[in-house]
């Protein structure tokens, strides 16, 4: 399969966002999120093809199939085309890499978002200690993600203190959370190598509804004040596609972000939470979005194939370009 095909159809796959399994039990290669809006599902899988990677919801009824004949080997079905490929086993969240959720739960209330009302227990040092040393050897990378569970501040602390004790591991780490203008710093200092800001949403006025309490034009300082401790392409922000925004909107803040060194990764709306009413993206604007993105990062001298850690390291949720 060429990388335009390839492209296509992952943008096919991205826009129906869910599989339907039969054959061979698979339960191993299955990942579960307790982070981010794909919190609280059934779970998921990674399917591979030539060398690509996505990563889909399982789901009882789904016009995408994927038939597993045995020891990662499977079919994926698609509008009456077949691929052959593999199941990828995840480590913990996604293939190769310690993905860690540290809080699973949340005192702010996106509306996209499960995990306020999960109510998931914060992970001890201990715990998360004793989780990548249960797949060292077959990770490239670490990466930690978190909620909120008492303040923006408490969260930042702990999440420094589990980095300082992840350093022994000698692998990149990477770290996503809600920062404060001192966090870029201190994860520095305790080891991080890549950082990821989520402004999930395109436009101010558009983040104000959907991230009550929280600040977007904060958010944008310290990612932009961020380039210059970690370096132009080692820091990320999730954008969420298909929460009203429009294609300039959507095209105005990858533009912006890439001009400061940092990388968007184009997420498509998982309609849940408050937002079941949603619709995903369909692929024709989750490919456009895509291609305006690989010239924005061109033009701004990015290459997200230059990653280490996070989501432009796995691939499997997003359309990253240099790696498609």
């Amino acid at each position: 399969m060429d990388r335009n095909q390839w492209q296509s159809l992952k943008a096919q796959l991205l826009a129906i966002g869910t599989v339907q399994v039969t054959g061979e039990p698979a339960d191993d290669y299955y990942s579960r999120s307790t982070a981010g809006p794909g919190a609280g599902g059934q779970g998921s899988l990674f399917f591979s093809c030539d060398g690509h990677r996505v990563r889909l919801s399982l789901a009882d009824r789904s016009p995408v199939m994927v038939k597993h004949s045995g020891n990662g080997r499977a079919v994926l079905m698609v509008n009456d085309e077949k691929f052959e490929g593999m199941l990828e086993r995840p480590a913990l969240h996604c293939p190769r890499q310690a993905y860690i959720t540290i809080t699973p739960t949340c005192i702010f209330s996106c509306r996209y978002c499960n995990v306020p009302v999960l109510k998931g227990k914060r992970k001890t040092i201990e715990e998360i200690e004793s989780l990548v040393e249960s797949v060292y050897g077959s990770i490239d990378a670490i990466s930690l993600t978190s909620g909120v569970m008492e303040s923006i501040e408490e969260e930042e602390a702990y999440t420094c203190d589990v980095v300082s004790r992840l350093t022994r591991f000698n692998l990149p780490i990477g770290v996503s959370i809600y920062p404060t203008i001192h966090t870029p710093a201190r994860l520095k200092k305790a080891g991080v190598v890549e950082v990821k800001f989520n402004l999930e949403v395109a436009t101010p006025d558009l983040f104000t509804t959907m991230c009550p309490g929280l600040n977007f034009g904060s958010i944008r300082e310290i990612l932009r004040d961020s380039v210059s401790l970690f370096g132009r392409g080692h820091v990320f922000s999730n954008l969420i596609l298909g929460l009203g925004e429009s294609d300039i909107e959507m095209k105005a803040c990858i533009d912006s972000l890439c001009s400061d060194g940092v990388i968007p990764i184009i997420r498509p709306l998982n309609p849940t939470a408050e937002l079941k009413e949603y619709s995903r993206p369909d692929a024709a604007r989750i490919e456009r979005i895509f291609r305006y993105l690989g010239f924005a990062l061109e033009r701004s001298d990015l290459n997200p194939a230059t990653a280490l850690t996070m989501c432009p390291a796995c691939m499997g949720c997003d359309m990253i370009p240099g790696r498609e």
